[in-house]
């Protein structure tokens, strides 16, 4: 059957229905074989990617604990030599 004569036997509203409907079939299918499919694996992927970020995130923090405790113990070591190195002004009694 043509698509003129489905209209000119039921209408015109009645033959867009039922090809809206059509469409919409279609896009539900669709959306749900392939693109509902690879949502589910890119959420997957992105709580992988987060878990990876929080212990990337846990090792950055111990490692600035670990540098700013070599850094507190190297400011001693500095501060003693600094005092060893420095001569006393000398001091001029009348």
């Amino acid at each position: 059957m043509d698509v003129v004569q489905l209209i000119s036997d039921f209408g015109f509203p009645v033959v867009m229905v039922i090809g809206l409907g059509y469409f919409v079939y279609y896009v539900w299918i669709t959306i749900t074989s392939t693109i509902d499919p690879a949502v589910q694996d890119m959420k997957a992927t992105i709580i992988r990617l987060t878990d990876q970020l929080r212990l990337l995130d846990q090792d950055m923090i111990r490692l600035q604990i670990k540098v700013n405790t070599v850094l507190e113990l190297q400011d001693p070591q500095k501060t003693n030599d600094d005092d060893e190195n420095q001569v006393s002004p000398a001091i001029d009694t009348p």
